[in-house]
């Protein structure tokens, strides 16, 4: 592959309509006058470079942890290196695994349902202990 494939991404381009027929949107100038066809909006991303894994009902659980501890401070934020505390996003992250838990309930395997019963029982202890902190 040459250096310019390499570098090519991927455009985006707005094509929605807002008339009813399906005829591209109109715009005025400030003046007034006259009318325009809508801007094509343009914008381009580099080609994915990272090989992520499969994702998985367990992969899934853990990326919700792995969040619930950083915001807890119990991780550093990867980009950033240090370690911060917001309890209302963890708490959010820890509610949002609870409600999986019950919406699942009954449909995963054995060992998913423990993964996630194990993470929610540290998660909230940890919680509890950083709230009362």
């Amino acid at each position: 592959m040459g250096n310019e494939e390499e570098k090519k991404g991927f455009t985006i381009r707005d094509r929605r309509v807002s008339s009813p027929t399906g005829e591209a949107a109109k715009t005025e100038t400030p003046e007034g006058e006259g009318r325009k066809e809508p801007r094509e909006q343009k914008e381009t991303f580099p080609p994915e470079e990272v090989s992520l894994p499969e994702i998985d009902f367990s992969s899934f659980v853990f990326s919700l942890s792995t969040s619930a501890l950083l915001h807890l401070g119990e991780v550093p934020d990867p980009v950033t290196g240090k370690t911060e505390k917001d309890l209302s996003l963890a708490k959010q992250t820890i509610d949002i695994l609870g409600m999986l838990q019950d919406k699942t309930r009954g449909n995963l395997t054995a060992d998913e349902g423990k993964l996630l019963e194990n993470l929610l029982a540290d998660l909230r202890w940890r919680y509890v202990r950083e709230a009362k902190g």
